[in-house]
């Protein structure tokens, strides 16, 4: 069911101090400041010839559930996105064997945390 870690999505309160820590790790850093439609800012790090990369996110607001999420839990590991054969199939799969699944039209299908030990998980297709 699963072919790749498509990405992982690290919440930071600061885009520009991440971006510049980052490259001192030897990432380049492109898409600097792009606004997402969950209500963040974004950057995107790339790794290996594979696609996959890392998502900087910082939030625009601390209203939106990015900001609460680091308020809670401080910076880190917001997200990890999964790739897979089939979304749809994925999905009947996990309802099947009882996993909380949260469907949201911006980000997508997410696994519940509840039902992952903590973990946000994203299921997503590569095109």
């Amino acid at each position: 069911m699963y072919t790749d870690v498509h990405h992982l999505a690290v919440a930071v309160n600061n885009l520009k101090e991440a971006v510049e820590d980052y490259e001192k790790l030897g990432f380049k850093a492109e898409r600097v400041g792009r606004e997402t439609s969950g209500g963040s800012r974004q950057a995107l790090l790339y790794f290996g010839d594979s696609g996959s990369y890392i998502e900087l996110l910082e939030p625009m607001s601390p209203d939106i559930p990015l900001a609460r999420t680091i308020q809670r839990r401080g910076e880190g590991i917001h997200l990890v996105a999964l790739e897979v054969d089939d979304v749809k199939k994925a999905v009947a799969e996990m309802k099947a064997r009882g996993v909380q699944l949260i469907v949201d039209n911006n980000a997508g299908t997410l696994v519940h945390p509840k039902s992952t030990h903590g973990v946000l998980y994203r299921l997503v297709e590569r095109k």
